[in-house]
């Protein structure tokens, strides 16, 4: 079977160019049903409907799952205009605690070192667990919150720098971090008169980002250490309403093989390669079960 490089060189360049156009109308279409569910249950909680507390964790996984626009974003592929992919991950970042320019080269980093046990920062910064205490610690969210804000502190304080942002970058990356602390800062000093960042912002985010722990592992969980993007990442088979939440990001082979793909196109390039793909996963309660199966 081919590798992915040998099946993207199969691809004829009207069929590449047709995969990688980007557009305008579909990033707004999906981010404007996104952020409506958002205003939806936000608004819900609110006005304290009844079971109120119940929508917390509905939520959370709405506001955390805006982690696929700042990850779409960071490929420069959710919408055509340049501009506007530059501030949707911004925001995303903001909502998110995860600096944008920071994560842009964080995220090309593990694109260039997939499963790479020397190089990949997502595998040097935990992304696979093993064993249930570390399962459970990994899943709970709290290292991500730990080193997120770690991370966002320090690069505005200048300090702790990585070797794959470049040098150009980091006057950018330290810049944005302060104004997210400025901001956080001004969102903090709220909580004097109103309680509705605890229940619009923090609680539901501590209860939504297990959802996105648990979805984020599936990508790369018990792949190879291998070069090849069909066995080294996973492509999960799921429900419409899942692949709507993470912008297709369950069709994570084809975008790894495939990167400057749009969101919107990734059906379409799976339906070029999926009898080539090597990891997949049909659905992800059967990921995870697997998963922790083998801890014995």
């Amino acid at each position: 079977m081919p590798d992915h490089r040998a099946f993207l060189a199969s691809l004829t360049p009207a069929a590449k160019s047709a995969l990688t156009e980007r557009a305008n109308v579909p990033g707004f279409a999906r981010l404007t049903t996104h952020l409506a569910a958002i205003t939806t249950t936000g608004t819900l909680i609110v006005m304290q409907v009844p079971l109120w507390p119940l929508l917390l964790p509905v939520h959370g996984i709405l506001l955390t799952f805006l982690f696929a626009l700042e990850h779409e974003a960071t490929h420069k592929t959710p919408f055509a205009n340049e501009r506007l992919n530059e501030w949707a991950g911004r925001a995303a970042g903001l909502v998110l605690v995860l600096p944008f320019t920071w994560f842009r080269y964080f995220h090309l980093a593990h694109h260039r070192h997939t499963n790479d046990p020397v190089c990949d920062p997502e595998l040097l910064a935990g992304a696979k667990p093993h064993g249930w205490p570390a399962y459970l610690l990994h899943v709970s969210g709290l290292p991500y919150w730990a080193g997120t804000v770690r991370k966002t502190c320090g690069l505005a304080l200048n300090q702790g720098g990585d070797d794959f942002v470049p040098a150009p970058a980091r006057a950018r990356a330290a810049a944005e971090a302060r104004w997210m602390l400025v901001i956080y800062a001004a969102l903090g000093a709220t909580l004097v008169v109103s309680p509705l960042l605890v229940w619009l912002w923090i609680v539901p985010m501590l209860l939504g980002q297990p959802f996105l722990r648990l979805f984020l592992l599936a990508e790369h969980g018990r792949c190879p250490y291998v070069a090849d993007m069909f066995e080294n990442t996973r492509t999960t088979f799921t429900t419409r309403f899942v692949r709507w939440l993470s912008w297709n990001m369950s069709y994570h082979i084809e975008h790894h093989a495939f990167p400057s793909v749009p969101f919107h196109k990734l059906p379409d390039l799976h339906d070029l390669a999926a009898e080539h793909l090597r990891q997949t996963e049909h659905g992800y309660a059967r990921f995870h079960r697997a998963y922790v199966g083998a801890f014995r």
